[in-house]
């Protein structure tokens, strides 16, 4: 039984794209694909914060590399994608995960505001799938996209409107995504975490504010960055070979809190 579960979550040899993994989910989502066996692209704007990450994951043994990537912009995300192809041969997996996100209410946020939230998580997201999806399609090459979503995408949170949004529309992209694409065996999927405790967050999860919030959570817990490593694994691995278009949400039971 060890040996089948190994080699349904086994990523050996796959090449995987990780956006946005200077630092957060990213960075933990690259040291969980490469623990797995894959081939690591991370890859962010400042292309230098990623130095220490692969030079961690190679001193562990594993197979990772840094590429200079701003998924607002479509340029940047061929020349990341041409660069991969010229070292890796390609890409078999794709985790979206670069997003920006701010607390301001509605009164507050302005044009830019709404702008540079959801041309990173919404118009990148789209972007960086549609580029791969091609390659993937010319290539004649089975892929796997996993877009990161949250539990905004279908609850309210007040002061986050543009980036609740733009998850929304993630997740309906999603579900496009995989109707489109899955008769080119390339499937998407997406994960919807809740609030996950980081070193970013931790002053406000261990703030009063934060107390009230966790106790509205059915776990009474916050979920850590490795709660997140099963669904990851699933969606990424041929264990998921008959799932596209779903959204596991990762959130300890926030999202079916009762009213």
């Amino acid at each position: 039984m060890n040996a089948l579960v190994n080699k349904l979550f086994d990523m050996s040899g796959q090449r995987v794209l990780v956006t946005g993994a200077s630092s957060g989910l990213g960075l933990h989502f690259a040291r969980t694909l490469a623990a797995a066996g894959a081939r690591v692209a991370v890859a962010a704007r400042r292309v230098e914060r990623l130095n220490d990450l692969v030079g961690e994951l190679r001193l562990a043994g594993h197979d990772a590399s840094a590429y200079e990537l701003d998924v607002t912009s479509r340029q940047s995300v061929i020349d990341c994608m041409d660069a991969i192809e010229a070292q890796l041969g390609g890409l078999d997996v794709v985790v979206n995960n670069a997003g920006v996100s701010d607390t301001k209410r509605v009164l507050d946020y302005n044009d830019h505001d709404w702008h540079a939230i959801v041309d990173t998580n919404l118009r990148g997201a789209w972007v960086v799938a549609q580029e791969a999806a091609r390659r993937m399609v010319e290539a004649r090459r089975a892929g796997c996209l996993i877009n990161i979503t949250s539990i905004l995408a279908s609850r309210v949170g007040g002061g986050v409107g543009p980036y609740s949004a733009a998850k929304a529309g993630l997740s309906h992209l999603t579900r496009s995504l995989a109707l489109e694409l899955a008769r080119h065996d390339i499937r998407v999927n997406a994960i919807a975490p809740g609030y996950i405790a980081t070193d970013i967050n931790d002053g406000f999860l261990h703030s009063e504010a934060g107390e009230r919030l966790r106790s509205r959570i059915p776990s009474r817990r916050f979920c850590a960055s490795s709660d997140l490593d099963g669904a990851l694994l699933l969606l990424a691995s041929g264990a998921s070979r008959g799932m596209t278009g779903a959204e596991i949400i990762v959130d300890g039971g926030h999202a079916c809190a009762g009213l």
